[in-house]
């Protein structure tokens, strides 16, 4: 268990956070899925909206979109903020999340044929409306697959939230790093799949251009590829209204090595990273702008 290890001033600190969060999610929990969904929506526009991380979401779209005014920066702000408050009243509610019902699948062709070439397939995606989805959706497809995540540092609430991904979504909940990896490496050499969101920075990452700045990026996705031969399969959330969703799964990454291992990993997690930015520019209100994830990103 997470809290063994806790000193007992961290137990009370996690205590109390987590205290506020059960609250929270029990109350949206009441409300049932739709008005939970909304309620939050509501929070995230009018509350939210108001808070430091804000700023930084402000200034990482005034620098991706500086030919937009700053009434059409202020309008997909608001409406992340939107985003990002329904994505949490939505939590309590995952279990609720079913294809056919409130999620939508399109090109589940890809995904099947990734699935049946048995070399592996690594699903790369980012934090596009709710991010769980993408996931649970895969699931309810008969990819057999495991999440790659990085836990929050709060042992209580990181277990509630891997119950909830874990309702609908894959058992295995793989936590990042070199152990993490290896778990990766294991499954892709068995033919199986992983979910990996790639869009946030990592300090060990290598910088790859990302809307037109270099963004410290996991290489890993790229290095299996090349090392395996695993596929590299886009796929993506949106949200098409209230707490209905849309996940698209895209063709493959076609890339061709060029037989120096070192830059082809880097001409490979750009490539990566082009793909997920042509993603953001679809629908940039939902994509979690407030993560610092250039080393410019700061509040003003």
């Amino acid at each position: 268990m997470r809290e063994a290890k806790l000193t007992f001033w961290k137990w009370i600190r996690y205590g109390a956070e987590a205290a506020g969060f059960f609250l929270l999610m029990g109350f949206f929990k009441l409300l049932g899925l739709d008005a939970a969904s909304a309620a939050g929506g509501f929070i995230g526009r009018h509350i939210f909206i108001l808070l430091p991380p804000v700023k930084t979401a402000r200034y990482n779209l005034a620098a991706a979109y500086p030919e937009k005014s700053s009434a059409e920066i202020e309008t997909i702000v608001r409406e992340h903020c939107e985003n990002l408050g329904r994505v949490v009243g939505e939590y309590p509610h995952l279990g609720k999340m079913t294809l056919g019902d409130r999620i939508e699948a399109i090109g589940a062709e890809h995904g099947n044929a990734a699935v049946a070439a048995g070399k592996g397939v690594m699903f790369i995606a980012g934090h596009f409306a709710n991010w769980e989805i993408l996931h649970i959706a895969g699931q309810q497809l008969g990819y057999d697959g495991a999440i790659v995540q990085r836990s929050p540092n709060n042992p209580f609430v990181a277990r509630w939230i891997d119950k909830q991904r874990a309702l609908l979504g894959p058992k295995e909940q793989i936590e990042k790093g070199a152990q993490g990896t290896r778990r990766i490496f294991t499954r892709l050499r068995h033919g199986k799949t992983v979910f990996l969101l790639v869009d946030q920075k990592t300090g060990q990452g290598v910088s790859a251009p990302f809307f037109g700045r270099d963004a410290k990026t996991t290489p890993a996705p790229a290095a299996l590829a090349l090392r395996m031969g695993a596929i590299l399969l886009p796929a993506w959330c949106e949200r098409t209204h209230g707490a209905h969703f849309r996940v698209v799964i895209d063709a493959p990454i076609a890339f061709a090595p060029g037989g120096d291992t070192d830059a082809d990993v880097l001409a490979l997690t750009a490539a990566i990273n082009r793909k997920i930015e042509e993603l953001v520019r679809r629908k940039p209100s939902q994509w979690l702008w407030i993560h610092r994830r250039w080393p410019d990103s700061r509040k003003k």
